[in-house]
């Protein structure tokens, strides 16, 4: 296999830059994927082969943060209109609209589906309740810069955020009150809990910077030759991977930071990167208005990529998912 080379699957559609983007859990009819892109459209697709199943159509203006519960029956989506928008993931048909006063930059669902937590510029974190949608949302103040993420925590007893304050800072969802705050040299672009809870996952300037989610101790930190925008830590811990302004798709050992390599696949910065819930794949989303799925065990027959022992293959997929129209 070790001729083989990556060969990702691009799903086209988008019109403008992708800036973020979410999986779902794996479900009985496995796991989904959607995209948030500057021209105001979020996309749901099929996780393992990038097909396009809908594009949720309602914002006004670009959508910087979107995300899906679990199951993947609801999605939500934050926007330079001013709004996070609740979606039905099955009809496609908008739930809610929850008004703020600038850009929702972050967005996501309580494990219960109960709670909807939105990250502003207006330096504000604020939590829904999606069962009393009228009801004034809570308030988490003391970021100083607008708010880049905002995440459940701890199973949902804790808030974690991130702003361009440079400061990471974990709040108690009962008392609404900060209970532990990070300061970062440079603005931490992204913000990641692995899937167990147990570590953060942070970039900021060309760093990538994994604490212990308890405490926030660092638990290892490694430099990349660009400037980092995303970086998405492998279920198992085995491994990490990276994206930036060099175009590049890296992936490390995440034990000891060796490189394992690096490709260009991009035609523009990357600005996201996740791993699939199962961790067979990643997904990342570019300037350049695609996403594209990546093998985590390159020559490995999965989703579309149909591999086959022998010296003249490339790992080529033998079929590609359809492009479609952005709406």
């Amino acid at each position: 296999m070790a001729n083989l080379r990556q060969t990702p699957l691009t799903c086209s559609g988008h019109t403008r830059p992708v800036v973020h983007l979410d999986f779902s859990a794996v479900t009985e009819c496995g796991y989904f994927l959607i995209s948030a892109c500057k021209d105001g459209k979020p996309m749901l697709r099929q996780g393992d082969t990038g097909d396009w199943i809908g594009t949720f159509e309602g914002h006004k203006g670009a959508v910087w943060g979107v995300a899906l519960n679990a199951q993947a029956t609801r999605a939500v989506s934050g926007a330079a209109d001013f709004t996070g928008k609740v979606w039905d993931a099955i009809t496609g048909e908008e739930m809610h609209s929850f008004q703020h006063n600038h850009i929702v930059k972050s967005v996501n669902f309580s494990k219960d589906n109960n709670l909807l937590i939105t990250g502003s510029n207006e330096k504000l974190v604020r939590i829904f309740d999606l069962n009393k949608p009228e009801s004034n949302p809570t308030v988490f103040s003391g970021h100083t810069s607008g708010v880049r993420h905002a995440l459940f925590f701890r199973n949902d007893t804790h808030l974690v955020s991130c702003a361009d304050d440079k400061t990471l800072r974990v709040w108690d969802r009962i008392s609404g009150k900060e209970v532990q705050k990070l300061d970062f040299p440079s603005i931490p672009n992204s913000l990641e809990v692995s899937r167990d809870g147990t570590v953060l996952t942070v970039t900021h300037s060309n760093n990538v910077t994994f604490l212990d989610s308890g405490s926030l101790n660092k638990i290892r930190e490694f430099p990349l030759p660009t400037t980092v925008n995303s970086a998405s830590l492998h279920p198992d811990k085995s491994i990490f991977v990276a994206g930036g302004d060099d175009f590049k798709m890296y992936k490390f050992d995440y034990t000891t930071g060796t490189e394992i390599e690096s490709f260009k696949g991009h035609f523009g910065p990357v600005h996201c990167v996740r791993f699939s819930p199962d961790g067979e794949l990643y997904a990342s989303g570019s300037e350049d208005g695609t996403l594209r799925l990546w093998q985590t065990t390159v020559g490995k027959t999965y989703g579309l990529w149909k591999c086959v022992d022998g010296p003249q293959l490339n790992n080529e997929p033998l079929s590609s998912p359809k492009e479609v129209p952005a709406s």
